[in-house]
C-alpha cells in the first residue's frame, strides 16, 4: 500500500460535525438531518453533509471557561469540538441542540439571531439561561484526510445526538447551507446513487455505518463500545485500480472505494 503523502502534511483545521437523530415513524429506521452546502463554499459546496463547522477561538475559551467552573474531567480540547458542534447546528438548521433550560422554538430563534451577529455561543447562553449539556454529544468518529489532495483539510470529529421524538422546526440559514431534510442513512445513500444528492468520501462511509442502526440507542452502544480512532484515508495502488481505503477496525462497513469514483471536498 502506497500513500500520497507530502514531505509536510498539513495540520488539520479543527471542526465538529454531529449527526441528529431522530425516531422513525411506525417503528422504521431513525432518520438524521442532513443538509446541502452552498455551492459558493470552498469546502464541499453543493455536497450533502451533517450540521458542522471549524472549532472557533470563542469555543476554545468557552470550554476553558465551561471545564474549570464545573471541575469537569473533560480535555478543554475535546469540550471546544462538542460546544463548535452545538453552536454550528443552532447556526445552520436553528436548533438548540446539547443545551438545556428554557428552551422554546421562540428562544431558539432569538439565540440564532443573536449568533449570526457575534458569531460565538457564551453570550447567548447568558441571555437565555441556558447551561451547556455536553453529555448530550456523543463521539462517534474521528476523520482526518491529511494525505489527500483536496482545498481544505479538516481533522474533523463526529458526533451523535438525539432529538428523540416530535415535529423539530428547522430551517436553512440559507448562507452557508441551502436544504435541510430528514431521511434515513439508507435513504441518503438511496438519493446518492439516484443523483440527487453528491457525497464526499467521508459523508457516505459515515451513512453506512449509520445504516447499520435501528434506533439511535444502538447506534450509540457502538460508539461507546469502539474507541474513536483518527482515520486517515490512504491510496492504496496494490491491485489493478487505485482504492481509497480507510482502516478495518473502526465500525465502518465499507472501507474501500475506487479512487476514480470519490467525490472530495
Amino acid at each position: 500500500m502506497t500513500s500520497a503523502t507530502q514531505a509536510e502534511p498539513p495540520l488539520g483545521i479543527p471542526a465538529a460535525t454531529v449527526v441528529i437523530f431522530r425516531n422513525g415513524e411506525n417503528d422504521a429506521p431513525p432518520e438524521i438531518l442532513m443538509q446541502i452546502r452552498s455551492r459558493t463554499m470552498a469546502f464541499a459546496g453543493g455536497m450533502a453533509v451533517f450540521p458542522g463547522g471549524r472549532v472557533d477561538d470563542a469555543d476554545f475559551e468557552l470550554a476553558e471557561e465551561w471545564t474549570a467552573k464545573r471541575e469537569l474531567a473533560m480535555p478543554v480540547d475535546e469540550a471546544a469540538h462538542r460546544i463548535a458542534a452545538i453552536r454550528e447546528t443552532l447556526e445552520e438548521a436553528g436548533l438548540a441542540l446539547g443545551m438545556t433550560g428554557a428552551i422554546t422554538e421562540q428562544t431558539a430563534k432569538a439565540g440564532r439571531e443573536m449568533l449570526d451577529k457575534d458569531n460565538t455561543l457564551a453570550p447567548i447562553l447568558d441571555t437565555f439561561g441556558w447551561q451547556l449539556n455536553l453529555d448530550a454529544i456523543i463521539p462517534f468518529a474521528r476523520w482526518f484526510p491529511k494525505n489527500e489532495n483536496i482545498s481544505r483539510v479538516y481533522d474533523t470529529r463526529f458526533y451523535l445526538a438525539d432529538m428523540g421524538t416530535g415535529d423539530v422546526t428547522i430551517s436553512a440559514d440559507n448562507s452557508e447551507t441551502t436544504r435541510l431534510f430528514w431521511v434515513t442513512a439508507q435513504g441518503a445513500l438511496k438519493m446518492a446513487e439516484e443523483g440527487e444528492i453528491k457525497l464526499i468520501f467521508p459523508t457516505r462511509r459515515n451513512l453506512e455505518r449509520l445504516a447499520l442502526f435501528n434506533s439511535f440507542e444502538e447506534a450509540r452502544a457502538q460508539a461507546e463500545a469502539i474507541p474513536v480512532k483518527t482515520i486517515i484515508p490512504q491510496i492504496d495502488e496494490s491491485g489493478d485500480q487505485p482504492m481509497l481505503r480507510i482502516m478495518e477496525d473502526a465500525g465502518y462497513p465499507i472501507t474501500a472505494e475506487f479512487l476514480d469514483t470519490v467525490m472530495r471536498g
